[in-house]
């Protein structure tokens, strides 16, 4: 299959907003595609080469890119980062230089296929060691050579991990069921498949070799992380009762990090929540699961909690940031332990708990686990009424956690991967005042800074996570809370993101001065919910030519490098806070009357 037809699709698909115009490109590309090949074509429409939790980066900056054009096209350096400069997209200035030398590709013997871009990237990607740059020079400039302009645009922003087709999973999902599973009905089993593997390539290759029926038949595969169930959030018990019914079990939600563990003997693998592999950051968390996970073969959900070993108190999640590292690791674990709080079971020596009931999977982790002082069961209780959920929830508070998580015990509690529902309900201490929330919100754009400001951010566009569509909805801007180290830093953070037009999946009336592809994930805190003629979240809901804004929003500080854009505050979520407040507003005003 020759490269140019994912060249040629790719271009209609960043001609278009619409995600229905993107998902029929998708199709049409697919249904060309060779099956012996579909895995490799679905990753590289993601902008990668293998799915997240293989740790395989191209390792290709974007200087070496400039190098690599230069050395393809004959042209000096300087000239093509003054015309970098410009375009703002080193794909787009590749496909310039490329368009005025045609006797680059003069000599070409054959066009270049699918297969030879993408065993070419996989070769430039795991070149290393002394010299390596150098050979990935030679590998990608010789790859230019042979292409066409727009094949190079691609392929450099491939390379350089700046596709931003604006092409989500949930749209890839949609085109395979489309191409291969007969029809949009087959959607919902491709997702089940997908969140229980989180590789859609492997998805793909399934349902394209072997049809709809094997996609039902897909299993838990030890290993491969699966995404992370969520909880929704509620404020009141009287409101978390409404929806567990009569008696439901809480846990305690511990300020920690989120970690999937994967068990194969003695072979112990950390996912994040994000489903990177950040085993050799927890050498020590990695020795407590090998000595005290009982099954041979499991796959375990934990919070790895930052401890004080003298005295056995938990420290807050900010402490855990010292764990983030590539170097100095084991210095970093004796200057901050961890202690881990054991809260579900996946799977089990051959058997798929995801589709077992809550209390099932319970009394498996108890069997499982062996206690000590430093691999426990998250501590749990049996609520039956507001009293003891109460007396639970202070209980939380003091020992130093966020609050409790509410799950419920129906036979309908299964383990619903990638998915965020009722089943499971969040009850932290900041819900508990008028917009004392503490939200996650996703970097859409940003505003120049004025006066002291001047050369930097002034504010940041952020926007809730609409599941439903699959889209971003600005909610505030935020300018408050961002020191001189932030303001610093955030221009280098977020230049790899950086678009020239709002991305596709991005609802916005603002306009941006600059626009950003959904990738960073901040902590706000803000004074109250407002209706909103300027912003999108929760458009029209609450009132025709309206959407919900958060009034007076304050960074918090927090980096959450741990949840993707997807994992961010809700639409529904907002949505649900605005009533609360209206309600408690009308309680207030009620009985001052």
């Amino acid at each position: 299959m020759k490269f140019s037809v994912i060249a040629d699709c790719y271009e209609e698909i960043e001609a278009t907003a619409k995600r229905l115009e993107m998902t029929s490109s998708l199709v049409e590309l697919l249904k060309l595609t060779p099956t012996r090949i579909v895995d490799k074509v679905v990753y590289l429409t993601q902008g990668k080469l293998y799915p997240d939790f293989v740790d395989v980066q191209t390792g290709v900056a974007e200087k070496l890119a400039v190098q690599a054009v230069a050395k393809a096209t004959g042209e000096s350096e300087r000239k093509i980062q003054s015309n970098l400069a410009e375009t703002g997209d080193v794909g787009e200035t590749a496909q310039r230089f490329l368009e005025k030398k045609p006797q680059a590709t003069l000599f070409k013997a054959v066009s270049l296929t699918v297969e030879d871009v993408y065993e070419r990237l996989v070769k430039i990607a795991r070149t290393s060691g002394s010299g390596s740059t150098e050979r990935k020079l030679s590998l990608l400039a010789g790859l230019l050579t042979n292409a066409t302009s727009k094949e190079a645009k691609y392929i450099i922003r491939i390379v350089t991990g700046s596709l931003r087709l604006g092409v989500a999973d949930m749209t890839v999902l949609d085109a395979l069921a489309v191409a291969y599973g007969g029809g949009r009905d087959a959607r919902e089993a491709l997702e089940r498949a997908y969140n229980i593997s989180s590789d859609l390539g492997i998805v793909a290759k399934e349902v394209a070799e072997k049809g709809r029926s094997s996609i039902r038949e897909f299993r838990v595969v030890v290993g491969n992380p699966m995404r992370p169930m969520l909880a929704e959030r509620l404020s009141s018990s009287e409101d978390i009762f409404e929806k567990l019914g009569k008696k439901f079990m809480a846990e305690f939600k511990y300020d920690g990090e989120r970690l999937q563990v994967h068990k194969q003997g003695d072979r112990i693998m950390l996912f994040s929540r994000r489903l990177e592999n950040i085993t050799n950051q927890y050498p020590d968390a990695v020795d407590l699961l090998r000595e005290h996970v009982e099954s041979k073969d499991a796959i375990l959900e934990a919070e790895c909690v930052a401890v004080d070993i003298d005295t056995g108190e938990m420290k807050p999640f900010q402490e855990l940031m010292h764990r983030r590292r590539k170097y100095g690791v084991n210095k970093a674990m004796e200057e901050h332990p961890v202690s881990l709080f054991m809260f579900d079971l996946l799977y089990a020596d051959g058997k798929d708990y995801t589709l077992e009931p809550y209390l099932t999977r319970r009394q498996k982790l108890e069997k499982t686990v062996t206690e000590t002082e430093r691999v426990r069961l998250s501590k749990s209780l049996m609520i039956h009424n507001v009293k003891s959920m109460e007396r639970f929830f202070a209980e939380a508070v003091e020992r130093g956690c966020e609050g409790l998580v509410c799950k419920s015990i129906a036979e309908n509690s299964t383990y619903q991967a990638g998915a965020r529902g009722w089943l499971w309900i969040k009850y932290k201490r900041e819900y508990k005042s008028e917009m004392t929330d503490r939200v996650d919100l996703v970097v859409v754009g940003a505003l120049h800074g004025r006066g002291r400001r001047a050369g930097t951010y002034g504010a940041l566009l952020l926007a809730a996570y609409n599941p439903s569509e699959d889209t971003f909805e600005t909610v505030t801007k935020c300018g408050t809370g961002l020191t001189d180290e932030d303001l610093e830093k955030l221009p280098n953070m977020m230049e790899r993101h950086k678009l020239l037009h709002k991305h596709a999946r991005v609802k916005s009336i603002l306009e941006a001065d600059l626009w950003f592809a959904p990738s960073i994930v901040i902590e706000v805190l803000g004074a109250e919910i407002t209706l909103s003629p300027i912003h999108t979240c929760a458009m029209d809901t609450i009132r025709k030519g309206c959407g919900l804004a958060i009034r007076f929003p304050r960074f918090t500080g927090r980096y959450r490098s741990d949840k993707s854009p997807e994992d961010a505050t809700t639409v529904e979520e907002i949505l649900n806070m605005y009533r609360r407040q209206l309600k408690r507003l009308k309680e207030s005003h009620a009985m001052q009357l």
